[in-house]
């Protein structure tokens, strides 16, 4: 069983570098949607994908586990409707949204730190960072969906969040250079990894060493609602296998006032 702990540790650095990539691929690192069946604070506003509403076969790459074929679709559709899509994200039925603020203070974000929000979507988590690292830090919001990283750049402008910057990601790289960031995010992302072997080594890379991954995603489990059994590919304890596999240590579940359907779980890089 997981030991729950609260972790708080402050650490001043430099600015990241600037995230240039432009290759949109197979893995949605958004906040998370669920097949439009499912509740509408995880519903999907685009397409579904699958006869009668099947998932269609799982893809599975080199030294990566099974991953559904359809689990970004949605959000690299020409008919995403990003307007729709930020209204249910911040629904305050959705737990991970009306949570947000307790999130931020269980993650002890430290003014200066350079933060990565790893499918930030449509940005619910960026106000709350922007606050948490200060004028002298930084929030890097990446996405694949180059409509939902515009959006991004124009809800930080329009919110007068100077030290976040909207940038495009793709399936197993953020952009992010090596040792570039204090705590890489993701919220109900993970499972939305293609290749998630890939990508924590490449966020292993990127975070600085004595640096945090921190994974925000949904319990699967006995108790779970059917949706997130379909839907979610991996349990807590199938993350925890996955990142550790990359080099990090594991730390621990926090604890987290208004989570219930969600953990939030912490990982550090060595250093």
């Amino acid at each position: 069983m997981a030991r729950k702990q609260t972790i708080e540790v402050p650490m001043r650095v430099r600015p990241a570098p600037p995230v240039l990539l432009a290759v949109p691929l197979t893995v949605l690192l958004a906040a998370c949607a669920a097949p439009e069946a499912e509740p509408r604070e995880e519903a999907s506003p685009a397409v579904r994908v699958g006869a009668d509403g099947e998932a269609p076969p799982a893809v599975t790459a080199p030294d990566e586990p099974p991953v559904r074929a359809d689990i970004n679709a949605p959000y690299l559709s020409a008919r995403l409707d990003v307007d729709d899509l930020a209204e249910g994200f911040s629904a305050e039925s959705r737990e991970v949204f009306a949570a947000r603020g307790a999130v931020t203070a269980a993650l002890g974000i430290a003014p200066g730190d350079t933060v990565a929000d790893i499918g930030a979507g449509t940005g619910i988590y960026l106000a709350p960072f922007s606050r948490a690292v200060g004028p002298a830090g930084e929030v890097v919001a990446i996405d694949i969906s180059e409509r939902l990283v515009d959006y991004l750049a124009a809800y930080a402008a329009e919110e007068g969040l100077a030290n976040v910057r909207a940038a495009l990601g793709a399936d197993a790289d953020t952009g992010l250079a090596p040792d570039s960031v204090d705590l890489a995010f993701t919220s109900d992302v993970y499972h939305h990894f293609a290749r998630p072997m890939a990508m924590n080594a490449h966020l292993y890379e990127a975070i600085r060493p004595g640096g945090r991954f921190a994974v925000l995603d949904f319990r699967k489990g006995e108790g779970a609602p059917a949706w997130i059994a379909r839907h979610v590919r991996a349990d807590m304890a199938g993350v925890i296998a996955e990142v550790t596999a990359a080099g990090f240590a594991y730390e621990g579940e926090v604890a987290v006032e208004g989570l219930e359907d969600n953990y939030l779980i912490v990982f550090r890089k060595p250093g």
